[in-house]
């Protein structure tokens, strides 16, 4: 399948005319494709990403490197509340002009199509890297109650009176003798 020169993830290199130090800087704003984030946290389909790019041919490929911002939204893994943040990641990745002719190089290796980077894949994986795991509102969210399902954070003070796990309620009326420790 072909690259399409239209579609904003894909990068042209031919300018650099494959010169060893040749470079270009690229600063472009694209918008967010569907399902770029973790489930937890994600970018908005539509909203801006900002890159900040730079590609420089070397003897095999081309070197590209710089920086990506996103905005995320999400929910805090321990109340629920609704997060907004943004993500600055960094992405660097090394492009072959042609592919490996030995069977014992990294298959993995990106390749240059046409001169052409798709940054697509890299972008999703330095986003989705750089998500966190479990993300959090504060760094001392206190979450929710266990009971009642009250966000502690806004209810400081909160909490209930002692239940009886209604398998020992059955203890609660006997009488401890003198001997009893």
């Amino acid at each position: 399948m072909k690259l399409d020169p239209t579609n904003p993830f894909v990068l042209d290199t031919r300018d650099l005319r494959r010169g060893a130090g040749n470079q270009k800087q690229i600063g472009r704003t694209v918008q967010a494709p569907a399902d770029l984030g973790s489930g937890v946290m994600n970018v908005p389909e539509g909203s801006d990403i900002i890159l900040e790019l730079r590609l420089e041919a070397v003897m095999d490929g081309v070197l590209l490197s710089g920086t990506a911002s996103v905005e995320l939204d999400g929910e805090c893994a321990r109340c629920l509340q609704e997060i907004r943040d943004e993500l600055d990641v960094d992405l660097t990745e090394f492009y072959l002009y042609e592919e490996p002719q030995d069977p014992n190089e990294d298959a993995d290796e990106l390749v240059l199509e046409d001169d052409m980077i798709d940054l697509d894949l890299v972008l999703r994986d330095a986003v989705v890297g750089a998500i966190p795991f479990q993300p959090l509102c504060t760094d001392d969210c206190p979450g929710l109650c266990p009971d009642c399902g009250a966000r502690l954070a806004d209810e400081p003070d909160h909490n209930h009176d002692a239940k009886i796990d209604p398998r020992w309620a059955g203890l609660g009326g006997l009488e401890l003798g003198d001997d009893a420790t």
